[in-house]
């Protein structure tokens, strides 16, 4: 470490044993990159606004993390969001937020990037600038650098936060991310002014300047018009790695010295998702489906459980089981996992993709419990979510599970999905009924006694979704809903979970927010909202004091239904699926009409003539 660097961790030593697990913040772990500094050009800081456990369970961060670390004038190091005794302590020493690698201030750096999970992480960002000494406003920013920037999902919709950045990256990252800090290394050689850097950044496609847009509004508070200036593209089209078998992949990763969330080396093995399900956000916002090649998936995976020592590989994407030739690939894969005593995790799997076949492969699920997803309680609303399972896929996967040892299971569900009505509510511990039942009736099942765990979310309408015009359920709805669930659930054996309603309401009206919502953002996060996801720090009240002082309705942005001629916030922004296809699947959604998934029937959604067919051909 450098003489800087030693005073640093001289001044932490004087406090890290007082705050819990202080190996968040000291960083040193194996495959960790440090870099001289004197070769060094541009230094990114990859800021995850949450803690280290979460952050570093991120397949993004390790992506890019090990693609700007391979160029060798680039370096990118660690930021997390500190908890609240490590937050007390920097404050009072005046330790200004610092990336792990180095233990230099992110003040000093080019970038401050954050990635976008979750919009309840919205006011940690502005947490983590402040405890930087970065000003939370963009516009309060003068000088060439830092340059304040954002990607990940929740960027697709980047108003709310539009006041706060001065640059978002919309869709993949791995070209574009070396593109923008190439643009900064030729404005830093010729002395170019912020302006004239985000000015060119804007022609890269795939990056939106929020400063470049004009934003009117109509008297009743809609959208009137979105207008480019300075040459600003009218629409950001969202950036897409089109052979993903040649997209980057890292051959190593960071191994944290403390426990984190999911501590096991990842392998993406595709990319999208063939299904269409109208609620699920990523499943349009990551289209066009991809997959690597079974020979590409083996390698990485030989290659990150070679290089990190990890005893266990995850299969990463939105669906695993969609994987074109799954069972020869889990088939190769064991054979080799199995060899070197490597436990195999497939997450992510469908009901009507589980078979006697992969049960077999997984090895690291404890013969306690399987999670399933039917969403919907009755046929009638699975055919309105588009999620094409019916009944007999749920209990022909239980009654494998139940043959396969297994005595729990845990079925996650909506509540308030477009058209619901209580007969739809009932259908939800029908079906958790009619497992236990599926237990007793399947040939050889464990002994003990079975058992079933609902969760029931409210549902979320988000953007660029067939459901992004939909009203979220208002509170007085989703308890009457909840009252009634608990009043026919007699049932032992069921267990039924609600989260926090007013979390979902808080995460409605941040995901279809305009750019008038920044000021509630920073209102609540002024009143001291932090850490908002976690159940013991999130404040509904500070939330909605801080709306009715900036005169805003949660109602308008959250329980209302949006016409489909309405301009969304969200208009500047291409993520390839068109307006028209996701209007049109609205219709079908309230005719109870389903549509084919990608890999039986193009549905026409527009991506196609965006990426060239062979993209999307490839899928079938």
């Amino acid at each position: 470490m450098s003489e800087k660097n030693n005073s640093m961790m001289e001044r932490l030593d004087e406090f890290l044993l007082d705050v819990q697990k202080p190996s968040r913040y000291i960083g040193g772990e194996p495959g960790s990159v440090v870099k001289d500094k004197s070769e060094v050009d541009i230094r990114f800081a990859f800021c995850f606004p949450d803690t280290y456990e979460i952050g570093m369970s991120h397949l993004g961060m390790k992506i890019l993390y090990g693609l700007k670390n391979a160029v060798p004038n680039y370096w990118c190091e660690r930021v997390f969001m500190p908890l609240p005794d490590m937050e007390e302590q920097m404050r009072q020493r005046n330790i200004p937020l610092y990336a792990l690698e180095s233990l230099d201030p992110i003040k000093d750096f080019d970038f401050i990037g954050f990635t976008l999970q979750y919009e309840m992480s919205f006011t940690n960002i502005l947490e983590m600038l402040d405890l930087a000494g970065v000003p939370v406003l963009a516009k309060d920013r003068t000088g060439l650098t830092p340059i304040v920037m954002a990607g990940g999902p929740c960027a697709c919709n980047p108003e709310p936060l539009a006041d706060f950045f001065d640059f978002f990256a919309i869709g993949e990252g791995e070209e574009m991310n070396l593109e923008f800090m190439r643009v900064m290394e030729e404005c830093k050689r010729e002395g170019a002014t912020r302006q004239e850097f985000l000015r060119r950044a804007a022609q890269i496609e795939g990056i939106y300047v929020p400063s470049l847009y004009d934003i009117a509004y109509n008297e009743d508070g809609t959208v009137k018009s979105i207008t480019p200036k300075d040459g600003a593209p009218a629409k950001v089209r969202k950036r897409i790695i089109k052979d993903f078998d040649k997209a980057y992949t890292p051959d190593n990763f960071v191994v944290p010295l403390t426990g984190i969330v999911h501590d096991r080396a990842v392998v993406e093995v595709l990319r999208g998702c063939i299904r269409g399900c109208r609620f699920c956000q990523a499943g349009f916002i990551y289209r066009p489906y991809r997959e690597k090649q079974i020979d590409t998936i083996l390698d990485q995976t030989r290659c990150l459980c070679d290089n990190t020592g990890y005893d266990e590989v995850s299969l990463s994407s939105l669906s695993t089981g969609d994987y074109k030739d799954i069972e020869g690939l889990l088939t190769q894969l064991t054979d080799f996992t199995t060899a070197e005593k490597i436990n195999l995790s497939l997450p992510s799997l469908r009901v009507d993709r589980f078979s006697d076949e992969v049960l077999k492969k997984i090895t690291d699920v404890r013969k306690s419990g399987l999670t399933f997803a039917p969403e919907g309680g009755t046929q009638r609303i699975r055919d309105v979510i588009n999620k094409n399972v019916t009944e007999q896929n749920v209990m022909d996967s239980v009654k494998i599970a139940f043959e396969g040892g297994y005595t729990n299971i845990k079925l996650y569900f909506m509540m308030g999905l477009p058209t619901e009505t209580l007969e739809d509510i009932k259908g939800v511990y029908d079906l958790a009924k009619a497992v236990i039942e599926q237990f007793y009736a399947t040939p050889g099942h464990a002994k003990g006694r079975p058992g079933v765990s609902v969760s029931l979310s409210t549902f979320i309408p988000k953007p660029f979704t067939p459901f992004e015009f939909e009203p979220q359920l208002d509170e007085d709805s989703v308890r009457e809903r909840q009252r009634y669930l608990k009043t026919i659930n007699t049932d032992r054996k069921i267990t039924i979970s609600y989260p926090s309603y007013e979390l979902s309401l808080i995460e409605a009206v941040l995901a279809r927010g305009d750019r008038r919502v920044g000021k509630a953002i920073y209102t609540a996060w002024k009143k001291g909202c932090k850490l908002d996801g976690w159940d013991e720090y999130f404040r509904f009240d500070l939330w909605k004091e801080a709306f009715a002082d900036c005169g805003l309705d949660m109602a308008f942005y959250a329980n209302r239904r949006r016409s489909y001629d309405e301009i969304p916030p969200w208009d500047h922004i291409d993520m390839l699926v068109s307006r028209e296809f996701l209007i049109e699947e609205n219709k079908r959604a309230h005719a109870g009409v389903t549509t084919p998934n990608c890999r039986e029937k193009c549905s026409g959604c527009g991506v196609s003539k965006c990426v060239g067919g062979d993209v999307c051909r490839a899928i079938r």
